[in-house]
């Protein structure tokens, strides 16, 4: 099958009354690991904000049990976007998402933030590692299926427009990235995690590609120490001649959304329900 096959599929569409295929294609079908990379990116940088790294902080979850956290969260978005945020399997995971929700005293323009960054986020990693950049159908069908989710999660004031939303956004990040000591807390526990899916000897390479990746404005929240910029050009160049070799690669023909790896649930979703996952972030969509 042509390459653009499932490209033309999102054009027949319309990015409002079918915006749950469109993200299940995108997601599960065109671009599975630059989804899964831009989202661990976007938690991330939701801790740049001292509110919600505190929290983290206050209630532990990184410094007990991070792969489970990270897990639950992938899984339950998972689960979302494969299955429909009103099937019976997306009922259930937003159950558990806002039981852990209501568990603290969070801010709605944190959660609001936060919700953002799953839409935002994704869509700039597209533009510049993607085998393709995502379509204005796509960014749009991504608006509308978390603005959809955000309000089954109760978030007030979520809003209707695509730039709004985005300039909203850009203004919270100004306003509110500043260094907090449990944004480099909670900010070294991630980057941890991230170091532990590699060898040993490798962590040190990967614990300073990640910093390279970030933006300044992330460095200087964090408190880390910006690597060389070579390191960061190395990094964004590797990623771009990967973008080069997968557009050359067949179509996907099998959905990869729940059924992604992780360390947590092995064989997910084989002998679980979304209701078996707990302890997700109460920072975390």
């Amino acid at each position: 099958m042509s390459r653009f096959a499932n490209l033309r599929r999102i054009s027949s569409l319309d990015p409002v009354a079918d915006h749950e295929e469109i993200m299940r294609i995108s997601a599960g079908f065109e671009f599975p690991w630059d989804y899964q990379k831009s989202l661990e990116m976007a938690l991330f940088r939701t801790y740049c904000v001292p509110t919600i790294s505190g929290l983290l902080a206050r209630t532990g979850e990184f410094e007990r049990r991070p792969q489970k956290r990270y897990d639950d969260t992938a899984v339950l978005m998972a689960e979302l976007v494969e299955h429909g945020y009103d099937s019976p399997r997306g009922r259930e995971a937003l159950r558990v998402v806002n039981r852990q929700h209501g568990r603290y005293d969070i801010s709605n323009d944190d959660m609001l933030y936060v919700l953002a960054t799953f839409i935002y986020d994704p869509i700039e990693w597209l533009s510049r590692y993607g085998w393709r950049p995502l379509t204005r159908h796509e960014q749009l069908a991504a608006f509308h299926f978390y603005r959809a989710v955000g309000a089954r999660m109760g978030i007030r004031d979520v809003p209707a427009g695509f730039d709004e939303f985005l300039a909203f956004k850009q203004a919270y990040e100004q306003e509110h990235f500043v260094f907090a000591e449990s944004n480099r807390r909670i900010g070294q526990y991630t980057l941890d995690l991230f170091c532990s899916w590699y060898p040993s000897l490798a962590r040190p390479v990967v614990s300073r590609a990640v910093v390279a990746m970030l933006d300044p404005l992330m460095v200087r929240a964090f408190g880390f120490t910006a690597p060389p910029a070579w390191v960061g050009a190395l990094g964004r160049l590797a990623l771009r001649v990967r973008a080069l070799v997968v557009r050359r690669m067949p179509m996907r023909k099998v959905l990869k959304l729940t059924n992604a790896r992780n360390r947590t649930y092995p064989g997910y979703p084989r002998g679980y329900r979304p209701s078996d996952l707990g302890a997700i972030s109460s920072t975390a969509p």
